[in-house]
């Protein structure tokens, strides 16, 4: 499968950004904030379960994505970070049940990705302005939360390392889908933090002003350990513009929901690269 790119498709409400094609078997989409229950600031996909929205309405906002995933019925067996703006990442190679519970586990004690091979173990991390990417290869994928903190620890190397150590994949057989997320011209920051981006990554991520580009970042990143450019689907909305479809920590001075980065195996896969 040559290129990677980002289609949107919406189900009952609930839209996805993904790739139509299954790449490498997998399912995955970008949410948008339509098509929930939730209310108010949380309006109304909002996925996140750690922002003050009711509980109820997150498990059922949660169930609608998953079902317009293809995922209906695999509730239990979400595996959901508690994103702690690290570098650890979660494998999961075993889709028992046991198993399940001890990934899940693992991941609430503090995780920014996670890395699957396991079939019918959908896999939800949550965002709200920082940059989500979907890895995926033959038979695998994974799923990664990259703020600042992380991009700048090089999580998206890190998760492909062990993407690859997990399926066997080479590194050039993965495609990579960065998702909407604010982009450099809203991504202000102080100059001594620009400054160290720029030592890590070279001049190209720095804008006119203190403005930082953190989805080229991340691109080179993966570029850097083997994934070919072509394979890399950069989405250029920035989630700080774009507050009708994404929530943004930043416009919304901190209240607000969360749109998610879902992706899973189905037991049927054909797992087509």
């Amino acid at each position: 499968m040559a290129g990677a790119h980002l289609t949107k498709r919406t189900f009952r409400g609930v839209a996805l950004l993904g790739d139509e094609r299954r790449p490498g078997g997998v399912t995955f989409g970008f949410t948008e904030r339509g098509g929930g229950v939730s209310e108010g600031e949380f309006s109304s996909l909002n996925l996140g379960d750690r922002c003050g929205d009711d509980p109820q309405r997150v498990a059922e906002n949660r169930r609608l994505a998953l079902e317009a995933l293809g995922a209906a019925g695999l509730d239990a067996r979400l595996i959901n970070p508690v994103q702690v703006h690290g570098d650890h990442v979660v494998v999961v190679t075993d889709g028992s049940d046991e198993a399940v519970r001890r990934a899940q586990a693992e991941a609430r004690e503090g995780a920014d990705a996670v890395v699957c091979t396991a079939a019918d173990v959908p896999v939800l991390l949550c965002y709200a302005d920082c940059v989500p990417v979907v890895l995926t290869a033959p038979g695998a994928f994974a799923v990664v939360h990259s703020g600042w903190r992380g991009t700048i620890a090089r999580i998206s190397a890190k998760a492909l390392a062990a993407l690859c150590e997990a399926s066997g994949a080479m590194p050039a057989e993965v495609n990579a889908y960065v998702g909407p997320h604010v982009t450099g011209d809203d991504y202000e920051i102080s100059p001594e933090l620009l400054d160290r981006f720029v030592e890590a990554f070279g001049p190209g991520v720095a804008l006119p002003g203190t403005r930082l580009d953190l989805g080229v970042a991340v691109r080179d990143t993966l570029t850097v350990a083997g994934v070919a450019p072509d394979a890399i689907a950069l989405c250029e909305i920035s989630t700080a513009q774009a507050t009708d479809r994404f929530f943004s920590y930043r416009s919304s001075g901190g209240k607000c929901g969360r749109h998610g980065a879902l992706a899973y195996l189905p037991a049927t896969s054909s797992k087509e690269v």
